[in-house]
């Protein structure tokens, strides 16, 4: 029943800010919808550390700890987004006439962003990931200027010319699941029962094409040319979901499926998969140090961490995937805050270029402490919780015997830690410009981002005894040996 909640409820969400009499009130129905998807998402985190697994319909609506955590990740972080929108959406240019529009949208992307986790089928999967897709689009148009129609266009076509190359690897995937003698319904679970009995010519060219698919949605280099623009136009509490949760979910899907691989004898390509996320966190550490945008900033971070997240996976050890597991979660609650900070300093100073924000803590102390906050843990400094699991990813790396991989992320890390400072520390310090003045930041807003820190301070020097647990299950899902 939870599991059916945690689904229904952004959907109920959409349709009640889609009925004209409810238009008044869609930033409260949003609130109160997704705050009780996060509660049915925490129920069903418990039911799973009980039990291993929850059961929706059976075949069709599953969760594991893998899926669980994922659930409970998007539910959280769509909702400190939406207590953030409350404030921000009234601010500047917005339309309030077109508020319910956006309202509905949103829903239908936390509907579908929940959903895919949820989903026992890989088949339902792809379903679930061009939904994210479409809704991700139109939210990054919302707007409605020329950088933002542009930057929703570049996305439809980067994107959405992946759903045909991953449609083909699931097929693909169908083939050498029956080829190894699967008669049951095709799920994540079955699949994985099958991996050792399926020709691995077939699984490694279904992962292939899944992987290109998928890659191009969750902003891996060289196919993240959409993501920079996407995530500097929409509004911030789309961009936080987007950077925060969005670019996870088809990467999730990535690594239910780089398991199965994995699983088979004879398919190995974790290598390739290490090779591939260095890259990713190469030109990511790189464009770092250029970039002018500190929205674009905090995009390319999301590019070095997806790269991190899938390089951690191709060690291929249970303490790899719970590293990368590890990841994945510091890093959707911490990005989802760093936009939250780019909102307000949007907000105060009306301008996303950095050589333009000068004294942030004399023109907005309160965004002047959370963009150092925030930039310190997405950088990966101690003790943030980006800061362990990125030193936990290095040594189980060595573990392993990927001696260079190791200290090539080393060397790519530290880059990325020093261009994003570079770039922060002038925003903070300096004498500001004299058309700036104080300025005060929404009270919803500010909420938002006093609650999305609080776990970021609290992860970095103790994780609560159900939270390992439930990582530790989800690693389990990942493989590894």
């Amino acid at each position: 029943m939870a599991l059916m909640i945690a689904v229904a409820l952004p959907l109920l969400a959409a349709l009640l800010c889609w009925i004209k009499p409810f238009r008044a009130f869609v930033w409260g129905i949003t609130v109160v919808c997704l705050a009780g998807s996060f509660a049915a998402a925490v129920v069903i985190a418990a039911h799973v550390l009980a039990h291993g697994q929850i059961i929706g319909i059976p075949d069709w609506f599953e969760a594991d700890g893998l899926s669980a955590l994922v659930i409970l990740l998007v539910s959280f972080v769509c909702t400190i987004a939406a207590i953030y929108a409350g404030g921000y959406m009234h601010h500047g240019s917005h339309q309030p006439a077109r508020l319910w529009w956006f309202y509905c949208n949103y829903n239908l992307l936390v509907f579908a962003l929940i959903v895919v986790p949820a989903f026992a089928s890989p088949n339902l999967v792809w379903v679930g990931v061009e939904l994210v897709t479409l809704f991700s689009i139109l939210l990054v148009g919302f707007e409605n200027t020329p950088n933002a129609l542009e930057a929703a266009w570049k996305m439809a076509i980067l994107t959405i010319m992946g759903a045909p190359i991953s449609f083909l690897g699931f097929l693909a995937l169908y083939w050498a699941y029956h080829l190894g003698g699967g008669g049951t319904m095709e799920t994540w679970q079955s699949l994985y029962a099958s991996a050792a009995a399926m020709p691995s010519n077939q699984l490694k060219f279904a992962f292939l094409l899944v992987f290109i698919g998928f890659g191009a949605k969750s902003g891996l280099a060289p196919m993240h040319t959409w993501l920079p623009d996407a995530h500097s136009q929409a509004p911030t509490p789309v961009c936080a979901v987007l950077s925060g949760i969005k670019t996870s979910i088809p990467l999730y899907a990535i690594l239910r499926l780089l398991s199965i691989v994995l699983a088979s004898p004879e398919a190995r390509i974790g290598n390739w998969m290490v090779v591939i996320g260095l890259v990713s966190v190469a030109i990511a550490a790189f464009l770092l140090l250029q970039v002018r945008d500190y929205k674009r900033m905090f995009a390319y971070s999301t590019v070095e961490h997806m790269g991190i997240i899938l390089t951690a996976a191709g060690f291929a050890t249970h303490a790899s995937a719970y590293s990368a597991v590890a990841q994945m979660m510091n890093h959707s609650i911490t990005k989802s805050l760093c936009f939250y900070t780019a909102g307000l300093v949007l907000m105060a100073l009306e301008t996303r270029q950095i050589n333009q924000v000068r004294g942030l803590f004399r023109i907005s102390p309160f965004a002047g402490g959370a963009l150092l906050l925030c930039s310190l843990a997405i950088a990966g400094a101690p003790p943030f919780p980006i800061f362990l699991s990125e030193f936990s990813i290095l040594s189980a790396g060595l573990k392993s015997g990927h001696v260079a991989a190791v200290i090539i992320l080393a060397i790519l890390i530290v880059i990325a830690f020093v261009a994003i400072f570079l770039q922060v520390n002038s925003m903070l310090f300096g004498e500001p410009s004299q058309a700036a003045k104080p300025a005060v930041a929404p009270r919803s807003s500010r909420t938002a981002i006093i609650i999305a820190a609080a776990p970021i301070v609290v992860l970095g020097v103790y994780i609560p005894g159900p939270i390992h647990s439930l990582m530790t299950l989800a690693a389990q899902q990942l493989g590894g040996h």
